[in-house]
Order: structure tokens, then C-alpha cells, then sequence
């Protein structure tokens, strides 16, 4: 067992930690934190998909104890219902969202494409959106969803 402090959502926390326990298990068991979910346990359905400093990460193959001194966002510290971040009111406009089990991986990973690249191409937004599998969308509009992101975030393309 090993303590560890974090910061997660914007907020110091700490916890002692098994040194084989799972961030996603962290971040579900100990603090309640529904919107990372467990899918597969191998890294490749990215539903449970938080930002590491701004980079999309699979929670389940990160061990608690690396995270020590980070900063973790999960879907929680994204946005709140008063004050919801224009990536998921995005995806509620674009119809992106239908069973809800990869949005939140979905929306992380097009917060960290779109924090590098805020206008990014749609064969760049399949790329950064391949990891995270979607059942139910196509993906069609989750790709609309990013790209009507792009322009609320940032309405003023770069040009060439």
C-alpha cells in the first residue's frame, strides 16, 4: 500500500493505493466518479478514457501509484449541469450521443485533440477518435459533434 496525492477535477486529493490498483478503479471505487467506465480492462475500447495533464489516457492501464503529482480530469470536471462545456453541449446538438456508455470517453479525447489542434481535419478527428469504440452513433456525428466544437471554441480558422 502506498499514498498517493493527485490532483483530480481541480482538487488535491490522496489516497493509499495498492501498487497494482487501476486508476479507473480509483476513480470509480474511491471517489464515486461514474463517468469513467469500465469496459474492457485492456485499453482498447477507451471509455475510460480521463486526460493525464491534458492527454488522453486509458484509466485502465494506468496504475494509481504513476499518477502521483498529476493532474487527472474525468467527465466530472469537465462541465456541470450550470455550466456544461461547449464540447458536450456539442455532442447534445449533433445528436452524438445516444446509449451514453463512450460519450465521455468521446468528449475527453476531442478536448485533448481539440487543446492541440482547434481546427482539426475530419481524417484528424478519426485518427484521435479511433481508440474509443462507439456502438450505437457510426460515429458520423460524433465527428460533427468536434467539429461543431471547433468552431464554438474557436470561430476563427487558421489560414494556410
Amino acid at each position: 500500500m502506498r499514498e498517493v496525492h493527485f490532483i483530480l477535477n481541480g482538487r488535491p486529493v490522496s489516497v493509499t493505493a495498492d501498487e497494482n490498483e487501476l486508476l479507473v478503479d480509483t476513480i470509480r471505487g474511491r471517489f464515486g466518479l461514474c463517468g469513467t467506465k469500465e469496459g474492457c480492462r485492456a485499453g482498447d475500447c477507451g471509455t475510460c478514457t480521463v486526460l493525464l495533464e491534458g492527454t488522453a489516457v486509458r484509466s485502465c492501464l494506468l496504475l494509481t501509484c504513476s499518477v502521483e503529482g498529476r493532474h487527472i480530469t474525468t467527465i466530472e470536471g469537465l462541465g456541470d449541469r450550470d455550466h456544461i462545456h461547449p464540447i458536450q453541449q456539442a455532442f447534445i446538438d449533433a445528436g452524438a450521443v445516444q446509449c451514453g456508455f463512450c460519450t465521455p470517453g468521446m468528449v475527453l479525447t476531442a478536448k485533448a485533440l481539440l487543446d492541440r489542434n482547434p481546427h482539426p481535419g475530419e481524417r484528424e478527428i478519426r485518427v484521435a477518435l479511433s481508440g474509443n469504440l462507439c456502438r450505437c452513433t457510426g460515429y458520423e456525428k460524433i465527428i460533427k459533434a468536434v467539429q461543431l466544437a471547433s468552431q464554438r471554441m474557436d470561430p476563427t480558422p487558421e489560414t494556410e
